[in-house]
């Protein structure tokens, strides 16, 4: 089989301008639009870094912010090795390209900060001034006045006065711009960090806090630790949650259910096992049970029967709801009487 050829390249080099090199590398330059990155020539072009820091560097400027630039992190994106990498991160860090330090964040862990710069030369030259304001060429510049021990110097003839310039034609005035619509308003759908948060609802209560309610409640907290020994709750939490699980046995709800809501999916381990348990003896509190007339079916809606009647003039079975004549009596009723 024939080897395939890249007939678009070939067609690109008919087309670039001027007599084409002999020999040596030919340039086909694409302009970049979109996700590139600019290299300079004096990275490219370093007369003593190696090739593999050259394209390490390379692969570590096209990275965004951020970015983990360690041994290990470039080892397991790039398919060279951890000592081949290492070599060429300390080329860099040699020629001024790459620098490591150990930072202490405030909260006390130290992290390795990789700073690359792209053109380590310029960082050694010195700044240059600031250039002083350039006036606009209509404006003059002022002159102080002459101080008073220096003789003043009056012209003999007074200077011709400046010839009145041309009037000009007033400018065109500019096309208007086309109303722009007003953006809309900008809502947010998250809110910020800073927001006052909503309050935290209550715990709940039963109707009537009974001595058995309370018994039982008490019994049912202090217990919970030997089921789950993170769930230890301290003499006053038990008796601030007792109304809580009060109102849940009120709600008809068995024991073992409340045992079993209280200590499901814990989170291991449980740092505040007093909140935990407020937390769910409020938000999953059962709905009371509905009573017996709640469940009994409505009554199945019958539509009205209209009863038989037997016609007066006829005897003949009709539906009416009151007695009297068929529709052919009336309608016999109804000639005859027209005729009369």
């Amino acid at each position: 089989m024939d080897t395939p050829q890249n007939t678009a390249l070939t067609r690109a080099l008919t087309e670039l301008p001027g007599p084409l090199p002999a020999r040596g590398v030919i340039h086909v330059v694409i302009r970049h639009t979109d996700r590139f990155t600019v290299v300079g020539n004096d990275l490219a072009q370093h007369p003593t870094l190696s090739t593999t820091a050259v394209g390490l560097a390379v692969r570590i400027q096209s990275l965004p912010q951020g970015t983990e630039v360690g041994i290990k992190a470039l080892a397991a994106r790039f398919p060279e090795g951890e000592k081949l990498i290492a070599a060429a991160l300390r080329e860099l860090e040699t020629h001024g390209y790459l620098q490591r330090a150990r930072t202490r964040l405030p909260n006390g862990r130290i992290v390795t900060r990789t700073v690359f710069c792209n053109q380590p030369a310029a960082l050694l030259r010195p700044r240059a001034a600031a250039a002083p304001p350039q006036l606009p060429p209509t404006a003059r510049p002022i002159t102080p006045p002459a101080q008073a021990s220096e003789p003043t110097v009056k012209p003999e003839a007074s200077p011709e006065p400046d010839p009145q310039p041309e009037p000009t034609p007033d400018p065109p005035a500019p096309l208007a711009a086309p109303p722009q619509a007003a953006a809309p308003p900008f809502v947010r759908l998250v809110p910020p960090p800073t927001a006052p948060k909503p309050p935290r609802p209550p715990l709940p209560r039963p109707r009537e806090l009974t001595p058995e309610l309370e018994r039982i409640s008490t019994a049912l907290l202090s217990d919970l630790r030997h089921h789950a020994p993170q769930f230890t709750l301290s003499e006053e939490h038990v008796r601030e949650l007792v109304p809580g699980v009060a109102a849940w046995l009120e709600r008809d709800a068995h024991p073992d259910t409340i045992r079993h809501t209280l200590t499901i999916n814990a989170p291991e381990p449980v740092n505040y096992p007093y909140q935990f348990v407020k937390h769910r003896l409020t938000v999953l509190l059962p709905p009371p049970l509905p009573g017996a007339h709640d469940l009994t079916p409505p009554p199945a809606r019958r539509n009205p029967v209209t009863p038989f009647q037997t016609c007066d003039g006829c005897e003949r079975a009709f539906r009416a709801p009151t007695p009297g004549h068929c529709r052919d009596c009336r309608t016999e009723d109804e000639q005859r009487a027209a005729a009369a």
